[in-house]
């Protein structure tokens, strides 16, 4: 009989972690079996000084578009075609020789700001000072230590630290940007290592997909979203996640006809598409609708700035007026939704 180490027998284990509050800045991370657990310390965002950052050509502020649409982006806190809410320190936004609310308003949470009337200057001088997101990690090490691994601020899109040979991953702590401590809501336990795959049974709009390729061997889908549809930061458009969707769908049906359409518009939200025109190159009718797709995929991060209402009752609306887009004799087009709000 093999006798094990104390720390092979915590890496083998499954059971999850348990991660409580000890101060501003500190965890306590407990694992089951173990006498007593240990303390880490997270280290506070960095905040960066930006100073007389020059801006031309500021636009005019829009108030009722999306926040970060609202006027000029401070580079600071640019994420690709966006920005990133809650990066900017608010009370630092400093504009040279002028006066919020006379000369520019901003949008203090996304970070942008614009003039107010014609009349005031197009080129702005500007300091502030702003954090970077982070995502840190909790790690069981090979010899049984629970150490705490720091990963590298950006403006988006954090990356975890990578784990070595023989490592368990026991959690993550993510940092959103400026925050003056630490809460409950950034800590996340690993609380199991899988999801069981429900049966097809469950989920009727993938049955149905199912059996309409089995039946007539063909399949039209439509990626419908932003930036993330979009994937222009990509080096490969294969790289898509619609892409890979459609891919692995080929994959399961070989014999299939599996064509795939994406309508996407980078920085914008639902509402961009329903407020465009007849004859915009973004229309809702003709850009979306008129694909007559059989299943609509829909992923729209930007849809995060509304309120849990008004997601519902757009992605409702949505739904309602998918269902004549089909064409004659067909079924109406299914979908599902990747949605955030």
């Amino acid at each position: 009989m093999l006798a094990l180490t104390a720390a092979a027998c915590l890496l083998l284990s499954q059971e999850p972690a348990s991660f409580a509050l000890s101060g501003d800045w500190t965890l306590r991370v407990s694992l089951p079996g173990t006498p007593s657990g240990q303390t880490l310390r997270v280290a506070p965002p960095v905040l960066i000084t930006v100073t007389n950052e020059q801006y031309d050509n500021v636009p005019l502020f829009n108030p009722k578009a999306g926040g970060w649409v609202k006027g000029a982006q401070l580079k600071g806190v640019r994420a690709q075609e966006t920005t990133s809410p809650k990066l900017l320190v608010p009370e630092s936004l400093v504009i040279k020789d002028l006066t919020r609310g006379k000369d520019y308003e901003a949008d203090l949470e996304w970070g942008t700001f614009g003039r107010l009337t014609d009349d005031n200057p197009k080129t702005m001088v500007v300091s502030y000072q702003h954090a970077q997101m982070r995502l840190d990690s909790v790690v069981l090490t090979a010899d049984g230590r629970i150490v705490l691994r720091q990963g590298e601020p950006r403006a988006a899109a954090p990356q975890a630290p990578k784990l070595s040979k023989g490592e368990r991953l026991l959690g993550n702590v993510y940092l959103p940007g400026y925050i003056p401590k630490l809460t409950q809501d950034h800590l996340f336990p690993v609380l199991e290592d899988e999801y069981p795959e429900l049966p097809v049974e469950r989920y009727p709009t993938i049955a149905r997909i199912a059996k309409k390729l089995k039946d007539t061997g063909k399949l039209r889908i439509l990626a419908w979203g932003d930036s993330v549809t979009d994937g222009s930061y990509l080096p490969n458009p294969g790289q898509r996640w619609q892409e890979q969707f459609a891919a692995r769908f080929r994959t399961l049906f070989p014999d299939a006809t599996v064509e795939l359409t994406t309508e996407a518009w980078g920085g914008r939200n639902t509402s961009s598409y329903l407020n465009e025109p007849p004859g915009s190159v973004h229309n809702y009718q003709e850009k979306v609708l008129a694909a007559k797709p059989d299943l609509i995929i829909s992923e729209f991060v930007n849809d995060a700035g509304l309120k849990p209402p008004q997601v519902d009752e757009r992605y409702r609306s949505s739904s309602r007026t998918f269902k004549p887009s089909a064409p004659n004799g067909s079924s109406s087009p299914r979908t599902t939704s990747a949605r955030t709000g």
